[in-house]
């Protein structure tokens, strides 16, 4: 009698699938909540871009060398930034400058002036909006009846919250506006990287690979000299390790690496319209995350922005074939 056992059955697609797509809502609802939480600690805004870039390259970085290696092998031009970026020079400035940089600038500095319900409804509200502006203009896409009409629900939804806060601006009261503002800006500059990608048929992996690397290569130099020379306020030669440390795991390898993969392999089994949908939980998750951990308040004007950005959401997608390979995490 044999004593042999068998051998263990591996997860299904279907089993993958799911999993990555709970992955990829609770990175995406945590980012939201983490970040603003970190508005209190040590580290300014700079420092936490510092801190993601450098968690995302320690694991990107070999990755993208041992890809440019495999890449070289039959085409010795490939790849650029000393053989760790697999995209061209010229895109991997492209997408490195707008996702790798700018994004996480405007989108950490805004949690310093606005509460994360504001960044639930306005990041991944404005993020389908600039995307099909931009998209209808640059790559010639068609606006369908359905998806104008989901855009028209998330202007109404976005014009709800970012409106309340630009009111009172005008009273002179609060800074919130600013994060506002902080918020869509980080959202165009993702929703540009968006469109590129669709553009140039970029893969979500590689691309995220490239611009970390530009990141890497431009960022924390530039960003270490300053702040040596005090030419900018840091506070990552004071703060506690364990701060620092705790962002580079999350916001670097979580929020870039981990997602951006577990995003990807959502689209392959769920398709890119399934998808959006999925992730349009996000925004009430992580208002209501705002709500539990962080105790903000969820005004009426709130709730309502957020009802509707998420019905335009689900509106917008529900006929509209979107490209499958472009990277649409803003996290």
């Amino acid at each position: 009698m044999s004593c042999t056992s068998p051998p263990a059955s591996r997860l299904s697609p279907r089993a993958f699938g799911i999993g990555a797509a709970v992955v990829t809502v609770v990175v995406w609802t945590a980012f939201i909540v983490i970040a603003r939480a970190s508005a209190s600690g040590s580290l300014t805004p700079f420092d936490i871009t510092f801190a993601r870039i450098a968690g995302a390259g320690v694991v990107l970085l070999p990755w993208g060398f041992w890809m440019v290696r495999r890449l070289r092998a039959t085409d010795p031009a490939a790849g650029s930034l000393f053989g760790l970026s697999p995209l061209s020079l010229r895109l991997t400035a492209g997408v490195g400058a707008l996702a790798g940089v700018a994004y996480a600038v405007l989108a950490y500095a805004g949690f310093f002036f606005a509460p994360a319900a504001h960044a639930s409804v306005l990041m991944p509200g404005s993020l389908p909006l600039w995307t099909a502006l931009l998209a209808a203009w640059v790559l010639r896409d068609h606006i369908t009846p359905a998806r104008a009409v989901g855009l028209g629900l998330i202007v109404a939804g976005d014009l709800m919250v970012g409106g309340r806060s630009l009111l009172h601006a005008f009273d002179g009261d609060g800074q919130v506006w600013k994060g506002d503002l902080l918020f869509m800006s980080a959202a165009f500059c993702w929703a540009c990287y968006s469109v590129t990608a669709r553009r140039f048929g970029l893969d979500a992996v590689r691309a995220t690979i490239a611009l970390t690397a530009f990141a890497v290569f431009t960022y924390l130099p530039v960003y270490a000299l300053l702040a040596a020379f005090g030419a900018v306020r840091s506070h990552l030669g004071t703060a506690p390790w364990s701060e620092f440390a705790f962002q580079m795991l999350f916001q670097g390898v979580g929020s870039v690496v981990i997602s951006g993969i577990s995003f990807t392999r959502m689209i392959q089994y769920f398709g890119p319209v399934r998808s959006t949908m999925i992730t349009s939980l996000v925004p009430g998750l992580s208002a209501m995350g705002a709500v539990i951990f962080l105790g903000e308040p969820l005004h009426w004007s709130l709730l309502a922005g957020l009802l509707l950005v998420t019905a335009g959401i689900l509106f917008g997608v529900q006929r509209a074939a979107i490209a499958p390979r472009v990277a649409a995490s803003g996290a």
